[in-house]
């Protein structure tokens, strides 16, 4: 079976001098933002912003949001970027990443804080859901995999020459822990994570359209899964051969494109998906700031589906902390001396670079599962590990995710602190596989948790760690999660990162320099946790400079959260500075500067293609030896911007470009929010704590577990969550005054504390603590009481409600199993459950069971048959209005249509009358016209469909004199 690497290149700015301001905002006047809201339905508005920061903010969010300026894919999606000729990783600007998805969430995460309207959140999640998440018809034999032999072994190399790679199966492999949990908590077999690479617009061809399972063609309408990079450390973009990920032989030669990268005695027609960890991490990320600031609006109702699902998106994503083939961590030197892992022996506990799976297609009987070894600091998020550990309603649903992310969290913190230069940059990483083939490390490296140091993980051309995004990507989590947390670890990683970074910065009022390429020398020293060394041997040195914004965006992010929580001025003072000389590079379409590309000269590089080989792309362009980047992507030639590039090629001047990558796009506007709600009063001014919690006391105290509950703190605004303590050391954080702890020692004594936090990031101080002593191991056999009183309410043509009554034990019913037919949908801790995702006019049969603290499962209760109703006739909509900005003349607004029905919508049609004279200029994600005071505004062809209970939004501007009233919406939907 296949063994892909897949892998990631960022943007590098290349070049790119300081440009004069264009059309640049003032930050020196503040336009107010009423936050007004009339509503057709329900909605909650946000406090009004009036500082310039977050006035900034919802400028460059209305320019994203222009379907004019070509952000988004007719069907909805984000591209990689406006331009189309860019080659960096994607090689094509409309190609998209789940990278820029979960940018996407994290801006409409952003503007709900704002705005209140929480429907733009909610629809990225569900487009990432409908087009990057792999549906089962995309990954139809999950239920052929075996989890204890999850991948057969092939060897990486480091060059794409010394490809394809023999699958050797006589190299031990070890056992996947995850697999039968997760199949047993969500009752599929199925994998749900983001793949990392779309073509949008089928540009290649191929035609993967997705949840078809398809290799379509050329003439397969709008997205298709793709794939690249799969051969070795020394291959960059320009080397790659993009193939299908459903490879039905179509294309390329006699064995599709497998061939290229596996050595097999035969190949079998098959699917194959790469997740990019750091981007799902990003969409927890995404999720958490979504929860707290709904929780702060008390609209959290309104994000729980969505933040549901980045909680399933979280357990999946532990896949990304085992080695790539399960093997034991550390001490591996030889593929076949290093032992295969069985439980957690093979788990490093960081975010690695990759996982992936693939499989047969139907009737083929076999699929695989792979992690990675190679870890990189740019990929760790503390604040998103945090969040699947400690907050419930991102908790994910297996038994042992959330051990596996507090120790995840513990270990990331000390990556940091293993890899912080003397200067204060953060080094590149380590590997449990040298190589990518469990070889031997050059004599004195040094080691983390026996995985050895590697200053360039995973990818040389150019090296991984050279690139100062990484620094400020990975340092802008760690800054959030201190932010949160008040954590003294990140704080000392901050402490001198912020001091470094500082001094290699330069600012005027209309231009700024910072670290673009980095040098390394040296390395850590060997990590002894109980001791750590000071690295006085590792070093970092600034080799370049830029002025790239994306990262510029991400760097102030860094600044404004390390300086709202330390007070640090320094810090605040140039973040402020950083944003404000960004704002001088605004242009139509964003904030942007040229960038001039001396690396466009490999268009024509070689892509090696082995002797004998031959095949064809989608497009008919031929793949065989002597191809070229440009020869078989002939379809560049027709770009627009092509000219510059061919100019290049015969001996002109290099090109130059401005580019409006998504994610740098999606930065800088956040940027401007964060500035606003914590340094410049966009967003809470509240410095009030919640007042200390009281009424500590304990229940169901068992040999193993106690449950915690107090009564709820008051705060002048809202209390947004509880931290429990045991001793010293926080244990959860929880939206309600209530908690379990588990996994304690019998006849133990131990003392809590509770803490309440808000939305602004004020803490109470603890609780009076509570001291408990755990009861003595009494070796209980007894199980509950059946469950007995099973019935169904609120029966829908999609779920169903069960309640039962509660089971009786001899110690305590810690929880229920709820089983639809022979799978389990849920474990609960009450006996209530609605089940959901339900087809229409189908008999259903549940029955459940109760456990004890001591794992005894008592019998299950008599069967309950429910058949859930026909689905209605039609659609039923309401619609949300909201002023999101006004200035006096002017104002912008946002329009939320929400089916509240139970069938999808195939098209919707808004109408209202304008009380005063306001006339629209533009309007992006609808169709409209005007006439007098009347407007009816209609779906775009990407946006007709909203399912039942989902929503869709859209948004204009428009000019006027006098008030600004509010009209009523009329939706009318089929």
């Amino acid at each position: 079976m296949p063994d892909p690497l897949s892998r990631r290149r960022f943007a590098t700015a290349v070049g790119g001098a300081l440009v004069a301001a264009v059309a640049a905002p003032s930050l020196s006047r503040a336009a107010a933002a009423t936050g007004t809201a009339a509503t057709a339905g329900s909605a909650t508005p946000a406090a009004a912003a009036t500082d310039a920061y977050t006035q900034q903010f919802l400028t460059q969010y209305n320019k994203i949001k222009n379907a004019s300026n070509g952000y988004f894919s007719s069907t909805g999606i984000p591209y990689h970027s406006v331009e189309t000729l860019i080659v960096e990783a994607p090689d094509y600007g409309h190609q998209t990443t789940s990278e820029a998805f979960s940018f996407w969430m994290w801006l409409e995460a952003t503007y709900g804080r704002v705005t209140g309207n929480w429907a733009p959140f909610n629809n990225a999640w569900a487009t990432a859901e409908h087009y990057l998440i792999p549906s089962h018809a995309d990954q139809p034999s999950n239920s052929s995999y075996n989890p204890s032999s999850p991948a057969t072994y092939a060897p990486e190399w480091p060059l794409p020459s010394n490809y394809p790679s023999p699958l050797n199966s006589s190299v031990p492999v070890g056992q996947d822990p995850l697999a039968n949990e997760l199949t047993s908590t969500y009752g599929t077999a199925d994998i749900y994570g983001m793949h990392w690479l779309l073509d949008v617009d089928n540009k290649y061809g191929y035609g993967n359209t997705p949840g078809t399972g398809a290799e379509a063609g050329p003439t397969a309408a709008g997205p298709s899964f793709i794939n690249s990079y799969q051969r070795g450390s020394q291959e960059s973009v320009w080397e790659t051969i993009p193939q299908p990920t459903t490879d039905l032989f179509a294309y390329g030669g006699p064995n599709g494109f497998l061939d290229l990268f596996v050595k097999d005695s035969s190949y079998s027609k098959q699917w194959k998906y790469t997740n990019a960890p750091d981007a799902d991490a990003r969409a927890v990320q995404a999720a958490y700031w979504a929860y707290r600031w709904s929780t702060a609006q008390g609209a959290e109702g309104q994000v729980a589906a969505s933040v549901a699902k980045a909680a399933k998106m979280g357990d999946y994503l532990r896949y990304s902390m085992f080695d790539k083939y399960f093997k034991q961590i550390g001490s591996c030197t030889s593929a076949t001396g290093c032992a295969a892992g069985s439980g957690r022996s093979s788990e490093h506990y960081l975010l690695s670079w990759y996982y992936a799976w693939g499989g047969a297609e139907p009737g083929g009987g076999w699929a695989w599962r792979i992690g990675d070894g190679a870890s990189h600091q740019g990929y760790q998020n503390p604040l998103a590990v945090w969040a699947l550990s400690s907050v419930s309603a991102l908790t994910p649903l297996s038994p042992t995710a959330k051990s596996d992310w507090s120790a995840s969290l513990n270990r990331q913190l000390e990556f940091y602190q293993w890899l912080q230069s003397a200067e204060g940059a953060i080094a590149g990483g380590c590997t449990n596989s040298w190589e990518g083939d469990y070889g031997t490390p050059p004599a004195g490296t040094s080691t983390f948790y026996g995985m050895a140091y590697d200053w360039e993980p995973v990818f040389h051309d150019p090296p991984s760690n050279n690139w100062f995004g990484f620094q400020a990507w990975s340092m802008e989590r760690v800054a959030e999660y201190y932010y949160v947390t008040g954590d003294a670890k990140a704080k000392a990683v901050l402490d001198k990162w912020v001091v470094w970074a500082s001094s290699k910065t330069t600012v005027t009022a209309s231009s700024f320099q910072i670290p673009n390429n980095l040098g390394w020398s040296g390395q850590p020293d060997t990590w002894n946790p109980t001791a750590p060394g000071s690295n006085a041997g590792l070093h970092a040195t600034v080799v370049d400079y830029s002025n790239d914004v994306g990262v510029a965006a991400a760097y102030a992010k860094t600044l404004t959260y390390y300086a709202a929580k330390s007070g640090n001025s320094a810090a605040a003072a140039l973040a402020k500075s950083l944003l404000d000389a960004m704002a001088t590079f605004a242009d139509s379409t964003g904030i942007a500067v040229p960038e001039t590309r001396t690396d466009y000269s490999r268009f024509g590089d070689t892509v090696y293609v082995p002797s004998g080989w031959s095949g064809k792309m989608p497009n008919g362009d031929p793949v065989a030896p002597g191809a070229t980047f440009i020869s078989i992507r002939s379809w560049y030639k027709n770009d627009p911007s092509w000219s510059k590039v061919q100019t290049y090629l015969n001996g002109g001047a290099a090109p130059t470009f401005t580019y409006h990558r998504f994610w740098a796009q999606a930065d800088i506007a956040m940027a401007y929010a964060v500035y606003g709600e914590l340094l410049a009063g966009g967003g809470s001014t509240d410095t009030t704590p919640p007042s200390v919690p009281t009424g500590l006391v304990s229940s169901n105290v068992t040999s193993s577990s106690v449950t915690l509950t107090w009564t709820a703190s008051t705060d002048n605004v809202a209390v947004t969550g509880y931290s429990v303590y045991r001793g010293t050391t926080r244990v959860a954080t929880v939206s309600g005054p209530a908690y379990t702890d588990t996994g304690l020692t019998a006849a133990t004594a131990y003392s809590y504390t509770v803490t309440a936090q808000d939305a602004a990031g004020n803490t109470s101080a603890a609780s009076a603590a509570l001291a408990v002593t755990t009861t003595a191991a009494t070796g209980d056999t007894t199980p509950p009481s059946v469950p007995t009183g099973l019935v169904s309410s609120n029966v829908t043509s999609s779920s169903v409600t069960l309640t039962w009554t509660a089971s009786t034990d001899n110690v305590a019913v810690t929880g229920y199993s709820v089983y639809r037919g022979s799978t389990k949908v849920a474990t609960v801790t009450g006996p209530a459950y609605t089940d959901t995702g339900l087809t229409a006019a189908t008999a259903y049969s549940y029955t459940v069971t109760a456990q004890d603290a001591a794992g005894n499962t008592s019998a299950a209760s008599a069967a309950l048959a429910v058949t859930t109703t026909a689905a209605s006739t039609g659609p039923s909509c309401t619609a949300t209005y909201a002023i999101s900005s006004d200035w006096g003349a002017g104002f912008n607004a946002n329009v939320t249509i929400t089916n509240t029905g139970t069938t999808a919508t195939k098209s919707w049609t808004l109408t209202w009358t304008f009380p005063g004279n306001q006339t629209i200029t533009n309007m992006w994600n609808a169709t409209y016209t005007q006439t007098g005071h009347a407007v009816t505004a209609g779906n775009m062809t990407y946006n007709n469909v909203i399912a039942p209970g989902g929503n869709t939004s859209f948004g204009f501007g428009a000019n006027y004199s006098g008030t600004n009233g509010l009209p009523t919406l009329t939706v009318k939907a089929t």
